[in-house]
């Protein structure tokens, strides 16, 4: 994937218009980010959920303040991480969903044995 430049404007006018996207598309499209359609259309939910839980863990403590800017760009690298995980990785190699994690009953694992 080849990050284009962030568009500086959008940055700075607000990240208001992020809570207002809707489509994994209008997320690329909002941070300026390229993506491959194909790889977007199969690792969709697996690279928002990836996106989401960096957020979580990047999210700065109450007594650090954070520009506008410094937002946009925080949410602009971790999109473009979950991205760059999923070009190269799958869902099931990933275990983000408890599905992937779980053990299904009827199999025995060879080193369980």
């Amino acid at each position: 994937m080849t990050a284009m430049t962030p568009n500086k404007s959008a940055a700075l006018a607000t990240m208001a218009g992020f809570k207002q996207l809707v489509d994994a598309e209008d997320y690329f499209r909002f941070f300026s980010l390229d993506f491959d359609p194909q790889v977007l259309n199969v690792n969709r939910l697996h690279i928002l959920r990836h996106f989401s839980n960096q957020l979580s863990s990047q999210a700065p403590t109450s007594e650090v303040a954070e520009t506008e800017a410094q937002c946009f760009e925080r949410h602009r690298r971790a999109l473009e991480e979950a991205y760059a995980l999923f070009e190269h990785s799958s869902g099931v190699e990933q275990k983000l969903f408890a599905v992937f994690r779980q053990t299904p009953g009827h199999i025995v694992r060879l080193e369980d044995l």
